[in-house]
């Protein structure tokens, strides 16, 4: 499981991460901070908002400081998936003075990063707001950080699609481009999948068009994928399935017309923007010297 099971994420995942980016970062060797600022002096650096969003990732910012200085006490002001304002204060780290200093370009990084993710989705949750619709996001994360950025989907109000290849079949156009080259149907592929897929997984498919939807259809598709399709023609093919499948729109969604998509009736939207294509939320760590 890519989170503690229960929703949280696993400590250990989190120090892994940190460590990581600390490394890439040269964390033992701040040549400034070690040049200017010196080992005895204390204080507090304060973690804030610039803009309005939705927060996500303190866990993570405290495991970075944390790597550096266990000493160091971080403390959350806001709660994971908290609307926040610019000026509201999301969370003080306090001790040695080197180690926050050394610490907050990666805490921040990771920090906006999740919060721009928890932000866009929150955006689209509120968009389709009353309608019974999920927004989910797709496997198009960044390498190494895919946990962290589902679990920021999560804060947002957003649910997760399938972690990773080994957790559902689902049928893209190269698969079936493969299957062709096979002389194969659509409902020929979605019987080989069915007999030689693990646990009896539902089976997902993509489809470009009607005729592809009716295809799966009658294949015994669990899920329909219904990519790039303007809303006329998934309201169509939504009518077609008549609820005999899941089915889920993919493809060009954005905070423009996800309510035009969801007004369709179908299922699910699949985002992988949320993931890819989030901006960072501005946060900022400012620094109080205490002697």
């Amino acid at each position: 499981m890519p989170d503690a099971g229960d929703g949280t994420l696993d400590p250990a995942l989190l120090r892994r991460i940190a460590e990581t980016a600390l490394e890439e970062d040269g964390w033992r060797d701040d040549v400034t901070t070690r040049a200017l600022v010196l080992p005895a002096q204390r204080g507090v650096g304060l973690i804030t908002a610039k803009a309005e969003g939705v927060i996500a990732g303190l866990p993570v910012a405290a495991a970075v400081f944390a790597v550096i200085d266990p000493e160091l006490r971080f403390s959350a002001d806001a709660p994971e998936g908290a609307a926040v304002s610019p000026g509201d204060l999301l969370a003080r780290v306090e001790g040695a003075l080197a180690p926050i200093l050394t610490g907050e370009r990666v805490a921040l990084n990771l920090l906006q990063r999740l919060s721009g993710i928890a932000t866009a989705t929150r955006k689209l949750v509120e968009a389709v707001a009353g309608l019974d619709v999920t927004i989910l996001d797709t496997r198009k994360t960044t390498p190494g950080l895919r946990e962290l950025e589902r679990y920021a989907v999560r804060a947002g109000g957003g649910t997760n699609h399938r972690f990773n290849l080994s957790d559902g079949v689902l049928i893209k156009d190269n698969h079936l481009a493969a299957a062709r080259d096979r002389e194969l149907s659509i409902g020929q592929v979605i019987e080989e999948a069915r007999r030689n897929a693990p646990n009896e997984m539902p089976i997902e498919i993509e489809v470009t068009n009607a005729e592809e939807a009716r295809e799966a259809l009658d294949g015994g598709a669990d899920m329909i994928l219904l990519d790039n399709m303007p809303p006329v023609e998934l309201r169509a093919v939504v009518e077609l399935v008549g609820g005999k499948a899941l089915t889920e729109a993919s493809g060009g969604v954005t905070l423009e017309n996800v309510r035009a998509v969801a007004e369709t009736g179908v299922d699910r939207i699949s985002v992988g923007a949320l993931t890819h294509s989030s901006p960072a939320l501005d946060i900022s760590l400012e620094i109080e010297a205490r002697g």
